[in-house]
């Protein structure tokens, strides 16, 4: 597999079960890029907020814990996670039923989106520190419309409800899919939405490896 010429920032953006993570990881060990999952950010600082009793419809508990917390990196293999404190979550906490269910909430919230603003975009940073990456592939909601507008590759995925209801049914999730979407799509602070210029793709069409394949032709043809 050819070499990336340079380092390059590519952005992932999608819907709930529209296989953000499965592809993002795949061409990560492709073309040598650090994996960012900022929805897993998001849910585990959502785990940490409702640990703390932190209410989504109650904006001051919220700024109230954020003022406790730091953000930190943790890197294994090639994924980026979130060390809150420097203590890092595992999957199944952030993934429960209970986070399921109020992370679109706190993420729609603006002092949550700060705390994470320049905290996702400095992963690029650390990823070109690390000096072993060929660049970084970023999945989530908001990355080619607002964290990284001038990512060198955007990417949206897509695919029908029942589709992506069954992809959560085969994880063994159980998540209100529609239901998520449609508030992050309505919220005012970085809705989910198609970045204009952004390449679609229907992964309800497509299967995993021709997602994959299609991606890694696209950025080593530039």
């Amino acid at each position: 597999m050819p070499r990336i010429s340079k380092f390059k920032i590519i952005a992932i953006d999608g819907g709930a079960a529209t296989g953000k993570s499965s592809t993002s990881r795949l061409v990560a060990d492709r073309l040598n890029l650090m994996h960012v999952d900022t929805g897993a950010y998001y849910r585990a600082l959502t785990y940490t907020l409702l640990n703390k009793n932190a209410d989504p419809d109650a904006p001051e508990t919220i700024s109230s814990v954020l003022k406790s917390l730091v953000p930190g990196t943790f890197i294994e293999q090639r994924s980026a996670y979130l060390s809150i404190n420097g203590q890092t979550l595992e999957d199944a906490e952030i993934r429960s039923p209970e986070v399921n269910k109020n992370v679109s909430q706190f993420a729609a919230n603006q002092t949550v989106r700060d705390f994470l603003f320049e905290y996702q975009r400095d992963q690029a940073r650390v990823a070109r520190e690390q000096g072993s990456f060929e660049g970084m592939i970023m999945e989530g909601r908001d990355i080619g419309s607002v964290i990284f507008p001038d990512a060198d590759f955007r990417f949206f995925l897509f695919a029908d409800e029942a589709t992506r209801k069954a992809r959560r049914v085969e994880d063994g999730q159980v998540d209100l899919i529609a239901e998520r979407d449609k508030r992050d799509s309505r919220r005012k602070n970085a809705p989910l939405i198609c970045p204009e210029g952004a390449i679609q793709i229907d992964t309800g069409r497509l299967d995993l490896q021709e997602v994959v394949d299609y991606i890694c032709k696209t950025v080593q043809a530039s």
